[in-house]
């Protein structure tokens, strides 16, 4: 259950919906509003397929590299805190909002924006660390839940809010995945010398 929590948790943070909300704005802000739940679904379905892709192959992929537990955990801790100081200190994301087609496909809703490599980097650590791939799932299809419900109501929540709103959460966000991602590089750098010993 601690696995569990911990898993859905850490995903929803680096997904990130609460900041993903003013790129998915603009990014639907030319479709037809009743067509932004159908690009919506459509576009959170994929990244849900995608990710439970590389659940499920990413033992094989590890295995295949020869890339040990310990450094999928520091190299995640590292991505983890590189989003998470992008995240507290802000960033530049205009070359993300500004979509080229009146509704988008994959690019950028999908991938990178909810699918990223922090979200798949995280996806593929839990394969590796939890053999019961069941309960690392669950995870994935709770936090994937959890940021689709979060989305769906990007346009209320972004008037509810406010610009400064959004912003502040964002960095809070941030700031728990700051200590998430030392976690986990401090538990990859333990599992090194404790498998050198």
């Amino acid at each position: 259950m601690e696995f569990l929590i911990s898993s859905v948790i850490t995903l929803c943070l680096v997904m990130d919906p609460f900041g993903n909300i003013p790129l998915f704005i603009s990014a639907l802000k030319k479709v037809a509003p009743e067509r932004r739940k159908i690009v919506l679904i459509r576009e959170l379905g994929i990244a849900l397929a995608i990710m439970v892709a590389f659940l499920f192959l990413g033992e094989w992929f590890l295995k295949a590299f020869g890339i040990q537990s310990f450094s999928m955990n520091i190299a995640g801790g590292i991505i983890l805190f590189i989003i998470s100081v992008k995240l507290v200190f802000g960033g530049d994301e205009e070359t993300k909002s500004d979509p080229k087609e009146e509704e988008p496909f994959i690019v950028p809703l999908a991938i990178p924006l909810v699918a990223g490599p922090a979200a798949l980097s995280m996806v593929m650590i839990m394969s590796a660390q939890q053999p019961n791939k069941a309960l690392t799932l669950t995870a994935v299809i709770t936090a994937s839940i959890i940021n689709f419900a979060v989305l769906m109501l990007s346009f209320p929540i972004s008037n509810l809010l406010g610009k400064r709103g959004l912003t502040a959460i964002e960095r809070l966000m941030g700031m728990m995945l700051v200590l998430m991602s030392v976690n986990m590089v401090m538990g990859g750098i333990s599992a090194f010398v404790k498998g050198g010993m």
